[in-house]
């Protein structure tokens, strides 16, 4: 972020918070008098800045999802996602794609968010200030080593998200936190801080924008890769998906097809045998039966390739 564009930086005491994604940039002085096609040019180069922001964090990234893949393979460890207000809700958004995109077990997802399900639809008043609730929210999910907790805040600051991530890193549950601004206090609280630095927004204070943007492609990555490391995709393909409407059932046959070189009707027999598993279709189509292909992918902890390999 180039710094020399913020202005008023010290219209604050020294003993209060600065944060970059509360600045007010001179370059957006007079927003309000643009044309829309100017406004509409300044909010874009607000979403290339988040865009940079994760670039930036990458290496970071990894770090944090090589530890996660490690701790989530053994098949009983969750994700257990922590925000408020709008960080909160792309958490959720996040984590709600995880069961249909790949098959994750619903049961190995929790979200914590202040003020509960009524702040999905509307800010609760000091929801986010609840440092005592996150903390008895995260203890009530008992987290111990094999879970991750994920925690989620622009400012960095947020007391009910704080109070959650270090009471889980205390149980033992590896934690990783999103934050938007340098030094922010909850990047220290998990073992893995991931600065996302979107600098100050185009509209000043308001973190759905840029650091909203930010937050939601590194959930994105973040997930992804995930899924990628616990063997959840074959070949570029979601071979863990749900086929739970016809759009993805004709996208389950298609991946059969092309994975096997099977025709449409061996495709469809065999998702047919495997209840719509796309993994168990295509080593029934390779001569397995579903007993025999449940077996191989245990065996090979959902790896598609090991099992087709026969070892």
């Amino acid at each position: 972020m180039a710094v020399s564009d913020v202005k008023n930086q010290k219209a604050m005491s020294d003993d209060q918070e600065w944060r970059e994604t509360e600045f007010r940039s001179a370059r957006y002085e007079g927003l309000e008098t643009w044309s829309s096609h100017e406004i509409l040019s300044a909010l874009l180069g607000g979403q290339h800045q988040a865009l940079n922001a994760v670039f930036a964090a990458l290496p970071k990234l990894n770090e944090a999802i090589s530890a996660a893949v490690l701790r989530l393979s053994n098949e009983v460890g969750r994700i257990i996602y922590v925000g408020a207000g709008t960080s909160g809700r792309l958490a959720v958004l996040d984590g709600i794609e995880l069961t249909p995109t790949f098959g994750w077990p619903v049961e190995r997802l929790k979200y914590l968010f202040a003020g509960g399900d009524a702040g999905f639809s509307h800010a609760i008043e000091g929801a986010e200030d609840d440092a005592q609730a996150g903390r008895a929210e995260i203890l009530a999910l008992n987290p111990t080593f094999d879970d991750i907790v994920i925690g989620l805040a622009a400012s960095g600051t947020t007391p009910y998200t704080r109070a959650a991530i270090k009471a889980a890193r205390k149980a033992g549950a590896l934690t990783i936190s999103f934050a938007n601004n340098p030094q922010a206090p909850l990047l220290n609280d998990a073992e893995f801080g991931i600065l996302l630095r979107s600098g100050a927004e185009v509209l000043s204070g308001s973190t759905r924008l840029g650091a909203g943007t930010s937050q939601k492609i590194a959930l994105n990555l973040f997930s992804t890769t995930l899924m990628i490391g616990l063997n959840k995709v074959h070949q570029g393909y979601m071979v863990d998906m749900q086929a739970s409407n016809e759009k993805l059932i004709l996208r389950a046959q298609r991946m059969v097809m092309e994975i096997t070189g099977c025709d449409l009707q061996k495709a469809t027999f065999a998702l047919e045998k495997s209840d719509y598993h796309t993994k168990l279709a295509v080593l029934i189509v390779q001569g397995q039966d579903k007993d025999e292909a449940l077996s191989a992918l245990k065996r090979h902890n959902g790896n598609l390739a090991a099992a087709l390999s026969g070892g």
